[in-house]
Protein backbone atom coordinates (compact mmCIF):
# COMPACT_ATOMS: atom_id res chain seq x y z
CA UNK A 1 0.00 0.00 0.00
CA UNK A 2 1.38 3.39 -0.91
CA UNK A 3 0.46 6.42 2.12
CA UNK A 4 -1.88 8.81 1.01
CA UNK A 5 -0.50 12.23 0.32
CA UNK A 6 0.12 14.79 2.93
CA UNK A 7 -2.46 16.78 2.70
CA UNK A 8 -5.11 14.46 2.27
CA UNK A 9 -7.98 13.28 4.79
CA UNK A 10 -5.90 10.65 5.89
CA UNK A 11 -3.23 13.22 7.09
CA UNK A 12 -3.09 11.96 10.58
CA UNK A 13 -3.30 8.53 10.02
CA UNK A 14 -0.49 6.66 11.63
CA UNK A 15 2.10 4.49 9.56
CA UNK A 16 3.02 1.15 9.65
CA UNK A 17 6.49 -0.66 9.26
CA UNK A 18 5.62 -1.52 5.70
CA UNK A 19 3.83 1.75 4.74
CA UNK A 20 6.76 4.03 6.38
CA UNK A 21 9.02 1.94 4.58
CA UNK A 22 7.13 2.37 0.99
CA UNK A 23 6.98 6.43 1.78
CA UNK A 24 10.83 6.51 2.28
CA UNK A 25 11.43 4.27 -0.99
CA UNK A 26 13.70 1.68 1.59
CA UNK A 27 13.32 -2.17 2.52
CA UNK A 28 11.08 -2.81 5.53
CA UNK A 29 14.78 -3.71 7.23
CA UNK A 30 16.30 -0.70 6.85
CA UNK A 31 13.06 1.15 8.35
CA UNK A 32 13.33 -1.66 11.46
CA UNK A 33 17.56 -0.64 11.50
CA UNK A 34 16.66 3.35 11.66
CA UNK A 35 14.26 2.50 14.85
CA UNK A 36 16.74 1.24 17.76
CA UNK A 37 16.98 3.65 20.46
CA UNK A 38 20.80 3.49 19.83
CA UNK A 39 21.42 4.51 16.49
CA UNK A 40 22.65 8.04 15.05
CA UNK A 41 20.27 8.58 12.20
CA UNK A 42 17.09 7.39 14.03
CA UNK A 43 13.42 7.69 12.44
CA UNK A 44 11.19 9.45 14.05
CA UNK A 45 8.64 6.62 15.73
CA UNK A 46 5.72 6.03 18.07
CA UNK A 47 5.45 3.15 19.88
CA UNK A 48 1.98 1.40 20.71
CA UNK A 49 2.22 -1.26 22.72
CA UNK A 50 4.48 -3.71 20.81
CA UNK A 51 4.13 -2.58 17.35
CA UNK A 52 5.49 0.72 15.12
CA UNK A 53 3.95 3.53 14.04
CA UNK A 54 5.10 6.61 12.21
CA UNK A 55 3.54 9.94 11.65
CA UNK A 56 3.52 10.96 8.02
CA UNK A 57 4.48 14.72 8.51
CA UNK A 58 7.47 13.70 10.85
CA UNK A 59 8.50 11.53 8.08
CA UNK A 60 8.66 14.64 5.68
CA UNK A 61 10.16 16.73 8.20
CA UNK A 62 13.32 13.58 8.33
CA UNK A 63 13.56 13.75 4.68
CA UNK A 64 13.60 17.46 4.61
CA UNK A 65 16.42 17.93 7.75
CA UNK A 66 17.90 15.12 5.65
CA UNK A 67 18.13 17.72 2.56
CA UNK A 68 19.25 20.50 4.07
CA UNK A 69 22.53 18.36 5.63
CA UNK A 70 23.34 17.22 2.38
CA UNK A 71 24.10 20.62 0.79
CA UNK A 72 22.63 21.96 -2.24
CA UNK A 73 22.65 20.22 -5.36
CA UNK A 74 25.25 21.14 -7.39
CA UNK A 75 24.89 22.07 -11.06
CA UNK A 76 24.72 19.87 -13.89
CA UNK A 77 21.62 17.73 -12.95
CA UNK A 78 23.35 15.28 -10.93
CA UNK A 79 22.46 14.68 -7.06
CA UNK A 80 25.03 14.17 -4.16
CA UNK A 81 22.09 13.39 -1.84
CA UNK A 82 23.18 10.69 0.71
CA UNK A 83 19.88 9.46 1.45
CA UNK A 84 18.95 6.96 2.04
CA UNK A 85 21.80 4.39 2.06
CA UNK A 86 22.38 1.96 -0.42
Amino acid sequence: MIPAPLDGPDQDALLTVEDAAAFLQVKVSWVYEHVRPHTGDRLPVIRVGKYLRFDRRELRAYIDAKRESNGPVPHGGGRSVQWPPG
